[in-house]
């Protein structure tokens, strides 16, 4: 009879233990499976639907093209070419620094700044991150040729701005920043316009990330074109001659405008310095401002013509009276005003062709500061002229109850007052225009796309009277031909047409709030033919250094004339700048 050794019964009672154990073990393992099975079948369902959902299904932006800028002839001024941008899904990306590394291989970047931004980005949960904006077309051929995982990346249609004219009329276009939004001049003033409304494409795509189905699409609706009033000729011309300006009197700036006086219409506006719409981050930080809108000074002797004007219109003064100019002093109260030269008596013609601020005190005194303030209020002084561009200052123009008795001097001298170019070439047009005032204004159409071109819409302008024809008309075709003819503004002669201006020389204003007796800005407003007045021009010249004189009809003066007779040639009066040039001895 055999026997089991003693050993035997707690070997296979462990044993036992063993598999009870395993079993156990098995039955907890598939307790834990069955219950996160019932947990997604039944809790996450609609979790993971939504998400297997949205690696299906995505939408796709589609840009719109934003639309031209074009001249007063159709010549594209600003314009947009389609170019591709290259952008990752963080959370498909299993190793961003890999994949920053093969990246580096089609476009030049920061490998290891941009594995970190990946990093960051897909540690916020965020699924879109732009890598670099409008690629070159061979960046974008490059990076297809990497063969990254179509999943992670993605290449979207975006529009360049270009400016195939470079610095021509910068101020007036503006420029767009990466985004597309626009900054400055008409590409901010009329960003929906332009701008057009952007399309989406609804798409399917399969585990890998390939596209397998489109199901809709709301498609881009392209912006509208723009087209200004500018002469892409003119402006050109102008902005030639004030860099020769700049080079002659070193000036800290200098500003041109050209307007129609009939129709308001704006033909060339310039300022310097400039900027390169194409390359903005290469601007200095002066170069921004448009001066024509957002440069304010005192305009001094430029102002005086609208006060003649106005108080012959009111039946203040008589235009074949003449005034005692008191020898060069005169005293109003406590102040005493000085003319250049030790006038006499001189009629309202020569008191404006010989510039006497003595006698602009006399006519000031014959209107009174109510008179005065109703005469700028009349030719636009004190707010904007509402010309279609951002940041327009309105100038300064004081309430007529801060008004002194010092303002009936100055005022019709210019001085308590302030405007920009634009509100001073304004005024002047309604002189020119007979005595009606137009809103100086740039845009001719806004053409919606499938709009034939060379259907502009009615100008939606005002006209408004602000004096009487027979005013306006003696002030243009007698003093202020005079002033052209035999007085501060001869260098703006050109022989065989009939240029009328006003010459202007203002101080500016120190800290202290004294004028300066060494900064001015030098200015000069003329136009022809003075019996017809067909082109109105306006130079200003801030703080000329060098030349013979910093005065208006010295500094701003022979710039003036060149762009008006180069008008001219364009846009009324050429047939006699022609006859007057073929006259001339070879």
């Amino acid at each position: 009879m055999s026997t089991t050794p003693a050993t035997s019964r707690p070997s296979a009672t462990v044993s036992s233990w063993r598999l009870y154990g395993l079993a156990a073990g098995l039955v907890l393992v598939w307790l834990v499976l069955v219950g996160r099975l019932v947990q997604l079948q039944w809790w996450s369902q609609d979790q993971f639907v939504r998400r297997a959902v949205r690696q299906r299904n995505f939408q796709e932006t589609i840009a719109a093209r934003p639309g031209d800028v074009l001249d007063r002839e159709g010549r594209i001024l600003a314009t947009s070419i389609p170019t591709e941008s290259f952008f990752v899904d963080p959370g498909e990306i299993d190793d961003p620094w890999e994949f920053a590394w093969r990246l580096t291989e089609a476009i030049p970047l920061d490998a290891p700044r941009l594995a970190g931004r990946i990093e960051g980005a897909a540690a916020e949960g965020k699924r879109f991150l732009w890598v670099k904006r409008r690629l070159s077309d061979a960046e974008a051929v490059a990076v297809r040729a990497l063969r990254l995982p179509v999943a992670a990346y993605g290449l979207q249609t975006e529009y360049l701005r270009r400016y195939p004219q470079g610095t021509v009329a910068a101020h007036v276009l503006g420029q767009r920043d990466i985004d597309g939004i626009g900054r400055g001049g008409v590409e901010e003033r009329f960003a929906g316009e332009l701008g057009g409304r952007g399309g989406v494409r609804h798409l399917v795509r399969d585990a890998r990330g390939y596209v397998i189905d489109v199901r809709g699409e709301s498609p881009a609706r392209p912006g509208d074109t723009l087209q200004l009033s500018l002469d892409t000729i003119l402006q050109i011309e102008i902005e030639q001659r004030l860099d020769g300006l700049m080079a002659e009197v070193v000036p800290e700036s200098a500003c041109a405008v050209v307007l129609d006086p009939r129709s308001g219409e704006v033909l060339a506006m310039a300022s310097r310095p400039a900027f390169d719409p194409n390359d903005p981050a290469s601007a200095p930080a002066n170069a921004w401002r448009n001066l024509a809108i957002q440069a304010m000074y005192e305009p001094g002797s430029t102002f005086k013509p609208l006060v003649v004007a106005y108080a012959i219109d009111r039946e203040a003064i008589q235009s074949d009276e003449s005034f005692d100019c008191m020898r060069g002093a005169y005293r109003m109260g406590p102040r005493v005003l000085h003319d250049h030269h030790r006038y006499g008596m001189l009629s309202v013609d020569d008191i404006l062709v010989k510039s006497s601020n003595i006698g602009m005190a006399k006519i000031g005194e014959r209107l009174a500061n109510e008179g005065l303030y109703d005469c700028a209020v009349r030719f636009g002084f004190g707010r904007p002229t509402g010309i279609e561009l951002p940041g327009e200052l309105g100038g300064m123009l004081h309430p007529l109850a801060k008004w002194t008795r010092y303002s009936t001097g100055s005022i019709p001298m210019g001085q308590e007052v302030s405007a920009t170019p634009l509100q001073m070439l304004a005024a002047h047009a309604a002189l020119a225009n007979r005595g009606m005032f137009q809103t100086p204004h740039l845009v001719l159409d806004v053409l919606p796309e499938g709009r034939p071109r060379g259907t502009p819409m009615p100008c939606s302008t005002i006209a408004s009277r602000v004096i009487g024809e027979a005013s306006a008309r003696w002030v243009v075709e007698t003093p202020l031909v005079g002033v052209v003819e035999r007085g501060t503004g001869k260098k703006a002669q050109i022989d065989g047409v009939t240029v009328f201006g006003k010459t202007g020389t203002s101080q500016k204003v120190e800290a202290n709030g004294a004028y300066s007796h060494s900064r001015h800005v030098a200015s000069f407003i003329c136009g022809a033919p003075a019996e017809d007045p067909r082109v109105l021009v306006l130079v200003t010249v801030d703080e000329p250094t060098k030349g013979p004189s910093d005065f208006g009809g010295i500094a701003a003066a022979p710039a003036a004339r060149d762009i008006l007779e180069r008008a001219l040639r364009r846009y009324g009066g050429a047939e006699r700048v022609a006859e007057s040039e073929a006259s001339k001895p070879q």
